[in-house]
């Protein structure tokens, strides 16, 4: 799994970052987790609000950080 947070460096893309490692770590997923901060390329995901969370290439989430129960929901579906 391949997991990407988009953001430009803000307190809550970093917020949302920390609670992904957080939960990739306790649910023990197997996940390459970066960070994209290049705005130019976080708007070829048609992310308009950040932060985003992008797996496996697909945008699944952004504008917020989710709870640590809807994190572990996303991760696991």
């Amino acid at each position: 799994m391949v997991i990407k947070v988009l953001g430009t460096g803000c307190p809550t893309c970093k917020a949302l970052e920390k609670a992904i490692k957080d939960t990739v770590d306790e649910l023990g997923i197997d996940a390459k987790v970066t960070k994209e901060e290049d705005i130019m390329k976080i708007m070829e995901y048609g992310v308009m609000r950040t932060p985003g969370l992008v797996i496996d290439d697909k945008v699944v989430l952004s504008g917020r950080v989710p709870s640590p129960k809807e994190l572990k929901e996303i991760f696991t579906q």
